[in-house]
């Protein structure tokens, strides 16, 4: 329990109450953890999704759930979207690349980064719900979380840390082969609970795609902090988290629009 209390508290706003005391182990492997965390966020944005359509046009209501996204997370994967486009932008060598994502100010390149990200989901929501059928729409709503947040587990497990200290060293540490396959099983189940409510069994062929496109995902990701890094940060991986969303809902839209 102290785990996914603590998966929670990295992730979302949620408030959480005193846990006494925590290990450093328990802090780093409570990302195998993050999918259910996902599914809870997931479960809220689907829900969502259903009461809002009953009041406002299908356009306000993806507006409404780009917002409430980025509302759960405290915006805190969006700030290290930005620190690491920032970072990028400066050219500099990796020690001056990583004092620039330390520091709190979000340079013009972060923002573009932001909004390019918000405005992406917000089309790749509405063509979506234009393109494929309606089921597919709201389980992409809970499901987008629940793999976004698993992309970050095997990015962690096969990175080393760009950094001596912090939080983001505490997880690489701490997650291994033990922590990457729960996550995998607790992002694979998710999706089998579907199966008793779609018509057709095709309809979940684009989120069993998702899967390898995010981990191949991961690994460029991965190879291409080490590269300008030497390793990756909670920013980087705040960054893995904005883009898996973005990539899980494209590559959703394409394949149901092209073969459902």
């Amino acid at each position: 329990m102290k785990k996914l209390l603590l998966a929670f508290h990295f992730l979302t706003i949620i408030p959480i109450k005193e846990m006494g005391a925590v290990s450093e182990k328990d802090m780093g492997s409570a990302s195998a953890l993050f999918p259910v965390v996902g599914a809870v966020q997931g479960g809220l944005l689907a829900l969502s999704a259903m009461a809002l359509m009953k009041v406002f046009p299908a356009e306000l209501t993806n507006g409404l759930l780009v917002l409430f996204m980025v509302i759960m997370t405290g915006g805190l994967h969006l700030d290290g979207l930005a620190d690491m486009f920032d970072a990028i932008a400066s050219r500099g060598n990796k020690e001056k690349k990583l004092a620039i994502m330390k520091d709190s100010t979000v340079g013009p390149f972060g923002v573009i980064a932001i909004v390019l990200v918000i405005l992406l989901k917000y089309l790749s929501l509405n063509a979506l719900l234009l393109h494929s059928a309606q089921i597919t729409y709201y389980s992409a709503l809970f499901l987008m979380p629940v793999f976004s947040r698993w992309a970050m587990v095997p990015a962690i497990f096969h990175c080393k840390s760009a950094r001596q200290d912090g939080l983001g060293k505490i997880f690489i540490e701490h997650t291994g082969t033990k922590e990457l396959l729960i996550a995998t099983l607790l992002t694979i189940l998710p999706l089998l609970l579907l199966f008793p409510l779609v018509p057709y069994l095709l309809l979940l062929a684009p989120f069993l795609l998702t899967l390898p496109v995010l981990y191949i995902f991961c690994i460029i990701a991965v190879w291409f902090s080490n590269k300008n890094f030497g390793g990756m940060t909670g920013d980087t991986f705040g960054a893995v988290a904005e883009i898996s969303e973005l990539l899980f809902l494209m590559t959703v839209v394409l394949c149901s629009q092209k073969y459902i």
